[in-house]
């Protein structure tokens, strides 16, 4: 199982209030069969309406760690948004505050959601715009985020914190690290078939 406690790279600005997941990932994207390509649609309006957006930027491509403002990802429930933006290359965002089934949807797929001070994120933007190869750190162990010579404590709901740190996040993970014992189990179940698949 995989333990996330740092995550290190390069940023995007985007500290704007009451994104919603319609606008992260549009509507007509949700009808996919899988996740596959639901990447390059990220933000897929905002980015035709506006030349100018953060996506569009080439200095801002390959950023991994995305900042924002407040209720970031609030509306709908589609697991969509957080999935358009971890194939996009989102691995962690930092914000005022989250919509809670988006954070609860980035946190089964890995990706920390943390919170800072608008100060701190208006800072921190302000300086990726200026240099968008800074590096930064977020350290989840440590609840800081790191770059240049700054350090911005951060918070996160501590269940969500423990599950991506100890690798509990992973369900997936959990149940092929246990196959042997699942197998045992189903096979002294006497409505599950004797005949499971090797």
């Amino acid at each position: 199982m995989a333990q996330i406690t740092q995550i290190t790279g390069t940023g995007m600005p985007l500290v704007l209030d009451d994104i919603d997941t319609d606008r992260i990932i549009p509507a007509r994207y949700l009808r996919c069969v899988s996740f596959e390509g639901i990447g390059e649609h990220a933000f897929k309006d905002d980015r035709q309406q506006d030349a100018g957006h953060p996506f569009n930027q080439p200095q801002f491509q390959g950023a991994s760690i995305l900042v924002v403002g407040r209720n970031f990802g609030c509306g709908s429930s589609r697991e969509h948004a957080p999935q358009s933006l971890m194939r996009w290359g989102i691995s962690a965002i930092i914000g005022e505050s989250f919509a809670e089934i988006f954070f609860g949807n980035c946190t089964s797929l890995g990706i920390p959601c943390v919170t800072a001070d608008r100060p701190a994120l208006v800072a921190l933007g302000k300086l990726i715009e200026a240099d968008p190869v800074l590096e930064i750190t977020l350290d989840l162990e440590l609840c800081e985020v790191n770059y240049a010579d700054v350090v911005v404590p951060v918070k996160m709901v501590a269940g969500a914190r423990d599950a991506l740190v100890s690798g509990q996040w992973d369900f997936l993970g959990q149940l092929l690290e246990h196959t042997d014992e699942i197998r045992q189990t189903a096979s002294q179940l006497p409505y599950v078939s004797r005949a499971t698949p090797a």
